[in-house]
């Protein structure tokens, strides 16, 4: 691709981000805020008590009811992380798949990835437009609870183990959904970091960990993405589950961030009625399992029971009012009422699928490329043996509440012979079989080792898998809602496979599925070549061939540390996952990630930060300059390699010293920039006074010691190419 073709491709992507600014001018001229305060007022002193009750609890699997006689409609909320779920009737009765197919979008690690908050809009902005071409006014994502743990089943739906990145992705996907009139739901607050036992787990931490590492991506989506709605978490938060607890919700979420939307809760997560509804829950979601498949939905802790406490006094009823109010307010704001009517979405459309493609291709990420055995040379190249069940098995309906019925799914297997053509010969071998306590399989062994040998190339697809249908109680899911790994260890018997590849033929490619982390310690020496592609959506395939014969150049880097082994991860260095008689303890604190490798010194397999090109990038002419209390650094990248592609410039922060204990660095800014082979480029990164600071729990406050600091920048958080020192004094 010539460098022409580079910015054709990425233009449509770019030219998103002027889209915001024009949307918010619309709704803030269409509707003044006064106005629709007052139309609110107006509504719900027309309203009776049982009609008001009947809104804040949900009336069927996937809606809250509206009052129809004021012309007030149904709230109806949609799964959807990577793309809007299958459609329940009134009793969690799927649609036809005639009617409900729809795009599916990469996951939310791979998204995470790209390191491209543009794309986070792009993303955004296609499930924002198909869940309201099917009638859905919420959609249920982005998730963003941090991977503190390589084994939390959820991971693949998740962002990244850092606060900063997870904040910055975060921003952009809210912004692309709700500029189409569609709220989104930032989840799950807070806290959840773990599912085997996500009911009934009560998280203990420091305030510190809390606010430095747990909080700040809820805090972003809250003040600078203006998310309407804020799902909260299963677990309990020190004592209290947090869907209604007291300091999450009314201090932190509604006081000290004035968060003006709706806090509902996770489908079951209320336990309490008083305490819901003093503290903070707007909405009550989801039912009793026992009830299904008609559960009783006026039998919920904040429909009849409430009805009678405040019909008795014992409840006040300004507290409902507030919580019409706030739902109420989403209506106005996503044009579900007043004089302003949504434009029409829609779906599975050749932008959506181009948008899911070119996700997957920034995504995916080069882990591995020994001796430049990527990409493949595919004039030299007449027969491929591709080898693994997840070469040619389709993901969409895995991994619990976020499946999607796709449209279509490219398989890996399916991608390769499409990019290849009838000019190369391309053989399918299974190689293992994804069943619960597989063993490796002697035969499928023997027959992918003798692929191998006939072929120029081996291209192996192992890792981990989502599980089919609705993935929570399938035994074969590794990443799943409702279950977390047992290990790291690659089930199936992949391991002997890909040794036994390996050894028939050393040009052979091995290709990582999955949420996540997986022990690779006993091959990683010996694969010439390692991706990860983790579940790329449903032009994954396609993704992964272009990246693999070289028409596209890979530019994702990784959004969490790969260790070495699990015990070098730091919740389980230190022993506290998953909790222990339902506690657990973060003994970890805020050393999550990369922070704990790099500040002890631990080695990982693969760093943060860190993913491969086809290209090579110099850095230099590193200088700063100050701004009141932002800091700006200047510097230059070349692209001095010999083909077009993209690097991510990583800055990380270090404090030289300080009163209390900090990370070795820390994440603070970075840019994603694409260059022409031979290109350079000025770029720009800006840090504010928040890069500088720490959260004291003695002042509980934010602070910014003054003295010197390290400016680290380069191409993963261990791969640092340029540094330089400033001194910083808060103004």
């Amino acid at each position: 691709m010539n460098y022409g073709e580079l910015r054709l491709r990425i233009r449509p992507f770019l030219m998103l981000l002027a889209i915001p600014a024009i949307m918010c001018a619309c709704h803030s001229a269409s509707e003044n805020i006064n106005d629709v305060e007052e139309q609110i007022t107006t509504l719900i002193s027309k309203m009776t008590l049982k009609e008001k009750i009947a809104m804040i609890h949900a009336n069927s699997s996937f809606t809250s009811a509206g009052v129809e006689r004021l012309g007030i409609p149904e709230l109806v909320t949609s799964d959807g992380p990577h793309g809007v779920r299958p459609e329940h009737g009134r009793d969690w009765v799927l649609d036809s798949a005639a009617n409900d197919a729809g795009t599916y979008l990469p996951t939310g690690n791979l998204l995470a990835a790209t390191w491209n908050p543009e794309i986070g809009y792009a993303f955004g902005a296609v499930l924002g437009s198909e869940a309201k071409e099917r009638g859905k006014d919420v959609i249920l994502g982005p998730g963003i609870n941090v991977m503190r743990s390589p084994l939390c089943g959820r991971n693949f739906e998740y962002l990244s183990e850092d606060p900063f990145l997870i904040s910055r992705m975060a921003i952009g996907y809210i912004r692309g959904v709700q500029d189409q009139d569609v709220s989104a739901c930032v989840k799950h607050y807070a806290a959840n970091n773990e599912e085997v036992d996500r009911n009934a787990v009560d998280v203990l931490m420091s305030e510190r960990a809390l606010r430095e590492i747990y909080l700040p991506g809820f805090k972003a989506a809250v003040t600078e993405a203006d998310v309407n709605t804020v799902m909260g978490s299963y677990n309990k938060f020190r004592g209290q589950y947090a869907t209604h607890n007291d300091y999450l919700v009314n201090k932190i979420l509604k006081g000290e961030w004035k968060f003006r939307g709706v806090l509902m809760s996770d489908w079951g997560a209320v336990h309490n009625t008083i305490e819901a509804v003093k503290n903070g829950t707007d909405l009550e979601m989801g039912t009793d399992l026992s009830m299904l498949p008609k559960p009783d939905y006026n039998k919920f802790f904040m429909a009849d029971s409430l009805l009678g406490l405040v019909s008795k006094g014992v409840v006040p009823e300004t507290l409902i009012d507030e919580k019409v109010r706030r739902i109420l307010r989403i209506m106005f704001k996503t044009k579900m009422l007043g004089k302003n009517k949504r434009e029409a979405g829609s779906r599975n459309t050749p932008e959506h699928q181009a948008t899911a493609l070119k996700i997957a291709e920034e995504g995916i990420v080069l882990l591995k490329n020994e001796g430049e055995v990527l990409p493949l040379k595919r004039a030299a190249i007449k027969t491929v043996a591709v080898i693994g069940e997840n070469a040619n098995r389709e993901n969409a309906m895995g991994g619990g509440s976020s499946q999607v019925r796709a449209k279509y799914e490219i398989t890996p297997l399916q991608g390769i012979k499409k990019l290849l053509g009838g000019g190369v010969s391309v053989s399918y071998s299974r190689g293992y079989k994804i069943v619960k306590n597989q063993q490796a399989d002697a035969t499928l062994i023997s027959e992918a080792v003798a692929a191998a040998k006939k072929a120029d190339v081996a291209i192996l697809v192992v890792g981990w898998t989502h599980g089919y249908d609705y993935a929570v109680w399938d035994d074969n899911a590794y990443d799943a809602e409702g279950v977390d790994k047992p290990n790291l260890d690659m089930p199936f018997g992949q391991n002997e496979l890909i040794k036994a590849v390996l050894a028939a033929n050393p040009n052979t490619v091995v290709v990582l599925s999955g949420g996540g982390p997986i022990d690779v310690r006993q091959w990683v020496n010996k694969a010439p070549a390692i991706l990860e592609m983790w579940y790329a959506g449903m032009e994954g395939g396609n993704a992964l061939a272009k990246i693999l014969f070289g028409e596209v150049n890979p530019s994702g880097k990784l959004p969490m540390t790969f260790p070495q082994k699990l015990e070098d991860s730091p919740a389980h260095k230190f022993g506290d996952f998953p909790g222990v008689n339902n506690v657990a303890r973060y003994k970890d604190d805020i050393y999550v990630g990369y922070r704990y490798f790099d500040t002890y010194k631990v080695t990982p397999q693969f760093a943060f930060g860190h993913g491969l090109s086809y290209t090579s990038f110099k850095y230099s002419d590193v200088k700063t300059r100050k701004e009141k209390d932002s800091v700006v650094v200047h510097l230059k990248i070349k692209n001095t390699g010999k083909v077009n592609g993209a690097e991510v410039v990583q800055l990380y922060v270090k404090q030289e010293k300080s009163a209390e204990k900090r990370p070795e660095k820390e994440l603070k800014a970075f840019k994603k920039v694409y260059l022409a082979t031979g290109e350079s480029r000025d770029i720009e990164l800006r840090l504010g006074k928040d890069a500088f600071q720490y959260f004291s729990e003695k002042n509980h406050r934010w602070l910014a010691e003054p003295g010197m600091f390290d400016l680290l920048i380069g191409s993963s958080s261990r791969d640092i190419r340029q540094r330089t020192s400033i001194s910083y004094l808060e103004n």
